[in-house]
């Protein structure tokens, strides 16, 4: 028989820490006037009905993943959608504060969603320009990335050779790819509630392996 050379499968390095990014949960609507609760400063509003939804779909699709930890951030939406896969699993969620989402200053009770609705000239500039920090009183891109990179690395330093499952924000998931890839830093807004993205880290090395996955939401995509 002659030799044959088939395509390679990805497999992770010995010793990476496998993060899966896993978007909350729709989260409740704001309705002016009406703001939602503070946490540590941060808007924290809790799921919708939706996203409890999508939170039991993401764990029909990871029970039978060999994860070893679960992270949350501080703010209840990811502690919600992590639940019914920790229950599953077992496993008590852990939290990394600094993968909590971008602070948004004077909207970051729920007004950053009307704003953005009806494209305030400081959300469009700040979208245009790649700045967080051109909506008044926000954190800047620059900060954020620092943090968001911060949380990572200490996510993989205690997780050599693990699958983590790790429940973020939308902007925590733009954050992360950017840094992986070297991208403008709004490449990668617009994970959709639920997906899960992953992200292989070995030593200084980060590889995005997926993007926004919601194979498993159906009609909650």
């Amino acid at each position: 028989m002659s030799q044959e050379f088939r395509q390679s499968r990805y497999r992770a390095p010995s010793g990476a820490a496998d993060l899966l990014l896993i978007r909350h949960g729709e989260s409740m609507p704001y309705r002016p006037g009406e703001p939602f609760p503070v946490t540590e400063g941060h808007g924290d509003p809790a799921l919708h009905p939706d996203g409890h939804l999508q939170a039991e779909r993401v764990a029909d699709r990871l029970q039978d993943d060999p994860i070893a930890a679960i992270y949350v951030t501080t703010l209840q939406r990811t502690h919600q959608t992590a639940a019914p896969l920790a229950a599953r699993l077992g496993l008590d969620p852990r939290i990394e504060a600094d993968l909590r989402e971008i602070h948004l200053g004077d909207w970051d009770t729920g007004l950053y969603r009307q704003k953005a609705a009806a494209r305030d000239p400081a959300f469009v500039r700040a979208m245009e320009h790649g700045e967080w920090g051109e909506i008044p009183g926000a954190e800047t891109t620059e900060a954020f990335s620092t943090r968001v990179a911060q949380g990572l690395a200490r996510i993989a330093s205690s997780h050599a050779g693990d699958r983590v499952a790790a429940f973020v924000h939308g902007g925590v998931i733009a954050a992360a790819m950017a840094l992986a890839t070297g991208s403008r830093p709004m490449a990668f807004m617009g994970a959709a509630n639920g997906s899960i993205s992953r992200l292989v880290i070995h030593g200084p090395r980060q590889r995005v392996v997926g993007f926004n996955d919601i194979a498993h939401l159906g009609d909650l995509a």
